[in-house]
């Protein structure tokens, strides 16, 4: 701990310096919250249950191998950087005493479970905000706090709330193929975006006025949220969208398009049009009704053109073609072309950091980017309970004797 900035982050960096966080959630939309976070400095506490299996995220996905002949995921080794892992059992009356002495030292805590869970565990938010009346709580669950009873104690992932939020009946081809999930886990990411922003804004409400509250996170709502104009659509004409593949109804170019050697995206509106008539080697006074009837006869001859002009070039070529002449085009980038590509080379998008479970990796560095202020990574993942004689004892003064009775009693 370093007791010259009173924080456990080790060197202060980043615009949520000082910003005190414990997370208590699994898997991927609330942690992937805090983690954000603490990627911007925030110092981040990651409490897990001392039995084995911990958080399910740390084996669920592809692995790599361990410095201790294990494997670790290599979702975990992107995503769970920057932060302390403890362990706790929280439903025990001495877990439960020890938490409200780890919220006392913090600003904000993100949990993930069904509504009622820590009520049961007496640690209902009346009672957590007793202990600390600062503390901003943040609940992220598939449903929500609140609503109609039978939906409350509903258990959701990523596919589930993008199913019930509405997000999956637009995704994908239209009838008969079958509704398809943004990937990977698109409605968890989203969900974890609205838990971060909606808890800064009520820590910047503390920050004014010294009184914390409780946010109420639904993962279906978080997604309902991006959903564009569909429902303002329905509730003002009674028309319910459908999905329609890549491709816009309202105007085109706006799709994928094979190449000789992969795929591209091209889109236009609006003047843009004239410009992929130029490059094709069209009239676009000609085909001006093209351009927003799409399934017109002349809107059906212009996609077919289109078609046939990529198909008989490389995506490269294509490329550089309609960027030449300013129009939004670019190749369906997979892992490999993103890795060689010289443009997120020369943005520095890929690093390398040290990892306490597998030592040096490469992946995805930190953004967006601060001028002043910039995220970094300090430390990569670690293993279940790495930091529980940290918090416990130096931060919190456990004693040594003690924090060993916890530990054979399984609490942490």
């Amino acid at each position: 701990m370093d007791t010259a900035n009173g924080s456990l982050v080790p060197e202060q960096f980043g615009p949520l310096q000082g910003v005190r966080i414990v997370s208590t959630g699994t898997l991927i939309a609330q942690p992937f919250a805090a983690h954000l976070a603490a990627a911007f400095g925030a110092e981040v506490i990651q409490v897990e249950h001392p039995s084995g299996t911990c958080d399910p995220w740390r084996t669920l996905d592809a692995r790599t191998p361990g410095l201790d002949g294990g494997e670790v995921a290599v979702c975990w080794i992107q995503e769970r950087r920057n932060a302390f892992y403890v362990t706790l059992d929280l439903s025990t009356p001495d877990g439960r005493e020890l938490f409200l002495r780890l919220l006392g030292t913090r600003d904000i805590w993100m949990e993930s479970s069904k509504p009622g869970t820590f009520e049961r565990w007496g640690l209902a938010d009346d009672v957590v905000l007793a202990a600390n009346p600062h503390l901003v709580v943040t609940h992220v669950s598939g449903y929500g706090q609140s609503g109609h009873p039978d939906y409350l104690g509903r258990a959701s992932y990523d596919m589930v709330g993008q199913a019930f939020g509405g997000l999956m009946h637009l995704t994908g081809f239209p009838d008969p193929e079958p509704p398809v999930r943004a990937v990977p886990y698109t409605g968890d990411y989203l969900t974890a975006l609205c838990a971060l922003w909606s808890t800064l804004a009520a820590y910047i409400h503390v920050l004014r006025t010294g009184e914390g509250q409780v946010i109420d996170v639904a993962q279906f709502e978080a997604i309902h949220h991006v959903l564009g104009g569909t429902m303002a659509q329905y509730f003002s004409t009674g028309t319910t969208r459908q999905r329609s593949g890549n491709g816009s109804p309202n105007f085109q170019p706006y799709d994928v398009y094979r190449a000789s050697d992969g795929w591209v995206v091209l889109g236009a509106v609006g003047p843009i049009f004239a410009r992929v008539c130029g490059v094709v080697g069209l009239d676009a006074a000609t085909c001006a009704k093209a351009a927003t009837q799409v399934s017109s006869p002349e809107g059906v001859e212009f996609d077919a053109h289109l078609r046939r002009w990529i198909g008989d070039r490389s995506s490269a070529d294509v490329v550089r073609a309609f960027n030449a002449a300013q129009v939004p085009c670019c190749q369906v980038m997979d892992a490999k072309s993103m890795a060689e590509d010289p443009h997120y080379r020369a943005r520095e998008v890929h690093v390398e950091w040290d990892d306490p479970q597998v030592g040096r990796v490469r992946g995805t560095g930190v953004g967006p980017r601060f001028s002043s202020t910039p995220g970094r990574i300090w430390r990569g993942s670690v293993a279940a309970g790495h930091d529980n004689e940290l918090v416990y004892g130096e931060l919190l003064g456990v004693g040594a004797d003690e924090l060993a009775a916890l530990r054979d009693r399984r609490i942490v």
